[in-house]
């Protein structure tokens, strides 16, 4: 016959459903970015091809739109109307770096498929110190990449529509909010978002290239007045080989290196693609490369052809004025310039995106190096790495605000990190392909050292060409940022390798003690829940403490206590008169463990409030004196958390019945049981740890194995003993300061403890019968006449006679 399910010892099933009420920060978090995305969907939340070309591109293909006026801006004042023929062939030179790298960078893919980029290129064959230095410069570019792109897409839009102009940073900072917002939602989510954009500009400058084109060639494309009010100044002209013509050569050439940044977000990203992410990889990155070259060319040519002249506030643009002389005046051609500046102004603010794709994979990659914070490895809600997407959107609203979202200010802190990055990758990639020798090897290290040689020298020619404009700021940042990479990893080295010490002893030593210290600051809930939760830990000796640092609340607290029948523990006053809590703390638990047999336990109640006018209303003490006393040996500090929103929203009245001492708390378990405080919650009430049935202290003052005869001490001529030089069963007067008073609770026989201390050292001073003797509190002076006894290995005076002294009376010196 079966046996029932519930028959005792059958086996269940385990219910794992739980009913727990989610908070609401994440019930927030839920509705503003919907609901959470497993570990295991991970694998899912890959791009095709056409929905990387479209997410990880857009950076790349849509610095085409400023390029060739940032070229512009530089030849025009030096060169006069000579610089659009110039810029013909400094486009192809820009171009010419492109295949190179384009070159270098398919290797790359192939050979690293995870994410990271020339970063992991060169921590693989340069090692990772060396490898920093392209990490700051490509996580510093990734930032520049924000405010640049978001900067020209809001210049896109005020050519459009100039009643804008004056809101230009404010819209510039709303787009990198929402780009923040779109990229915590995952990457599925702004791939639908980022794809459309990249595909609708191509698209538009194309038509507006071939239709350009077509114009140019039937003679039927007008020319810009290049001496039009606002327009940047054209210069007379000045020879190209002189020094200085040289000089503004390499700036132009450096503004127009900024066309090729974004190129390295594919190989940052690779590890978004789907299966086989290089072959996918590669074939994007040519396909981004070529639409690339081709819209570089295009628009150069057409702004060669019109005569189109950068405009000193940046309204219009080169490529708006290039769009309205190709489409003319009419409304269908003004309708035709509207869409393109649409297109523009959407390609801009998505290749703001590419760094919020980048970027944490990167810092993903740097923090798994121990270079970073780790917190920067973690995946948040929607599976991207959240704390990346926020650092990245700080800094580059921080960037935006200190330039005031201006182009030609941003692009001085451009191209050198992402040419560093390629000067990396090409070196790095020539040096592993001539390690190994693969098939075809040499013919790749040919292309690789080019590609590494050609992008140094453009990092070179940047750095001076563009010093006096910014770019002395990135020189001086990029090593400072080393240098703290550097030191963070050294300090994540020297805590792993403090974790890894094996203990100096194979066996663990048995402690003779395990003494319990429950810090006490009031009589509450939480501090009952400490004391209830100290003695499942079965200490040999359990002590509330309490340090003095406001006389007036501690005799309050200790009045508490005293009349408090849910507590039977004596609670123990010590004075702290420098306010130190930590040393105090310390210096206890340091004595109570100098016998080297016994292991102390602190047990700080912490209460917990709301998660931010919490931190503003409370400090964090207990956290500080856990920190402090586990740097002694056999010393261990725990945090007992009290939830106080909780227990308020439950009982509001809870804490003020405990506090007035008229009721016995009932609290409401985890679990779900009744767990009641006090005596009802403890055990049975008895003789404090020490002491007899009949109130005498175990061991203190023996009745035998001692003359009946007093022993003379030495003594001061005022009687007063040191107590330093006192010995068991003498008798003796002595003189010092109250360093701390044990008050017992009415469940416990009455007895009032107290430490008393002078320069040679200190006794146990107890009153039996008695609970509180006023004027005997922490830091008191007092002279005490008694028989010398024992009390738990420390000496003791059993209800001696006493003298409260004032300060400066001779006898308490």
């Amino acid at each position: 016959m079966p046996t029932s399910p519930h028959s005792e010892g059958t086996p269940t099933v385990i219910d794992r459903r739980i009913a727990v009420p989610e908070g609401v920060g994440y019930r927030l978090k839920r509705r503003f970015l919907g609901p959470p995305l497993t570990t295991d969907q991970l694998a899912h939340e890959r791009l095709s091809k056409p929905m990387a070309l479209g997410v990880l591109s857009s950076d790349c293909i849509s610095s085409s739109a400023y390029g060739s006026e940032q070229m512009l801006r530089a030849l025009l004042p030096v060169f006069g109307v000579a610089a659009f023929s110039i810029l013909l062939p400094m486009t192809l030179a820009v171009l010419a770096v492109l295949v190179v790298v384009t070159l270098c960078y398919r290797d790359v893919v192939m050979v690293y498929t995870r994410a990271g980029g020339s970063y992991v290129v060169a921590r693989d064959n340069f090692g990772p110190r060396i490898a920093q230095v392209a990490a700051v410069a490509l996580l510093l570019d990734y930032i520049v990449t924000v405010a640049i792109q978001s900067a020209a897409g809001t210049t896109a839009l005020t050519s459009a529509l100039p009643a804008l102009e004056p809101y230009k940073l404010h819209i510039t900072v709303g787009v990198v909010a929402l780009l923040f917002y779109g990229n915590l939602r995952g990457i599925r989510e702004a791939g639908k978002i980022f794809a459309f954009p990249t595909y609708f500009f191509a698209g538009s400058i194309v038509i507006v290239i071939v239709v350009g084109t077509v114009k140019e060639l039937t003679g039927g494309l007008p020319e810009y007045d290049v001496t039009a009010a606002g327009a940047m100044p054209v210069g007379e002209g000045r020879g190209i080989l002189t020094a200085a013509g040289i000089f503004f050569l390499l700036r132009a050439f450096a503004n127009g290196g900024s066309s090729l940044t974004g190129l390295e977000a594919i190989s940052d990203g690779v590890s978004a693609f789907r299966k086989p992410e290089g072959h996918n990889a590669r074939r994007t990155l040519v396909i981004m490369s070529a639409i690339l070259g081709s819209l570089v060319a295009g628009i150069s040519w057409l702004a060669h052809a019109t005569k189109a002249v950068p405009y000193q506030d940046e309204t219009p643009t080169v490529i708006s004025q290039i769009a309205k002389a190709v489409f003319g005046q009419g409304a269908v051609g003004h309708g035709l310039f509207l869409v393109v500046q649409l297109a523009t102004m959407l390609i801009l603010y998505t290749g703001a995106n590419t760094p919020f794709n980048g970027f944490p994979f990167l810092a993903n990659f740097i923090a798994g190096d121990s270079f970073l914070p780790r917190q920067l490895t973690k995946r948040g809600h929607r599976l991207a790495f959240s704390n990346g997407i926020i650092v990245l959107a700080v800094v580059s609203i921080s960037l935006l605000l200190v330039t005031g979202a201006r182009v030609d200010k941003l692009v001085a802190f451009y191209a050198i990190g992402v040419f560093t990055g390629f000067t990396f990758a090409g070196l790095g990639m020539a040096k592993r392909f001539r390690q190994l020798q693969e098939p075809g090897w040499r013919g790749k290290v040919v292309v690789n050292t080019v590609s590494g040689v050609v992008s140094l020298i453009v990092v070179v020619v940047f750095a001076i060409a563009k010093f006096t404009e910014g770019a002395w700021l990135v020189l001086i940042v990029v090593p400072v940022l080393w240098v703290a990479l550097i030191r963070l990893n050294r300090q994540y080295a020297a805590e792993a390798e403090a974790l890894e010490k094996a203990p100096a002893a194979s066996e663990t030593p048995n402690f003779a003690r395990h003494v319990v210290l429950v810090l006490v600051d009031n009589l509450d809930l939480a501090t009952l829940r400490a004391m209830r939760y100290a003695r499942s830990l079965r200490p040999t000796q359990l002590r509330a403490v309490h340090f003095v640092i406001d006389s007036s609340h501690a005799a309050a607290l200790g009045d508490h206590w005293a009349a408090n029948d849910s507590v039977s523990v004596p609670l123990e006053m010590i004075e702290c008169p420098d306010r130190r809590l930590s040393r105090a703390a310390l210096e206890l638990s340091a004595r109570l463990t100098r016998d080297g047999r016994t292991e102390v336990t602190l047990l700080l109640p912490r209460r917990t409030y709301s998660p931010l006018l919490g931190r503003l209303l409370h400090d964090r003490t207990a956290d500080d004196i856990a920190d402090t006393v586990s740097k002694i040996p056999h010393v261990a500090a725990t945090i007992v958390p009290f939830n106080v929103r909780h227990a308020l929203g439950h009982s509001p009245e809870l804490a003020g019945a405990v506090a007035s001492g008229t009721v016995t708390v009932t609290v409401e378990g985890a679990d779900g049981s009744t767990v009641v405080s006090g005596s009802a919650a403890g055990p049975a009430a008895g003789p404090a740890p020490g002491v007899g049935a009949a109130g005498a202290p175990a061991g203190a003052i023996p009745g035998s194995g001692r003359p009946a005869a007093d022993v003379a001490v030495a003594a001061r001529p005022d009687g007063v003993t040191p107590i330093g030089s006192l010995g068991w069963r003498d008798r003796a007067s002595v003189v010092g300061k109250v360093a701390s008073v044990r008050i017992t609770p009415v469940s416990d026989s009455p007895a009032l403890t107290c430490e008393l201390f002078d320069e040679t050292g200190g006794v146990v001073v107890v009153f039996y019968g008695r609970r509180q003797i006023p004027g005997v509190v922490p830091g008191a002076s007092m002279r005490v006449t008694g028989r010398v006894g024992n009390l738990e290995g420390q000496l003791a005076i059993a209800n001696p006679s006493y003298e409260l002294l004032k300060d400066g009376d001779p006898a308490s010196s």
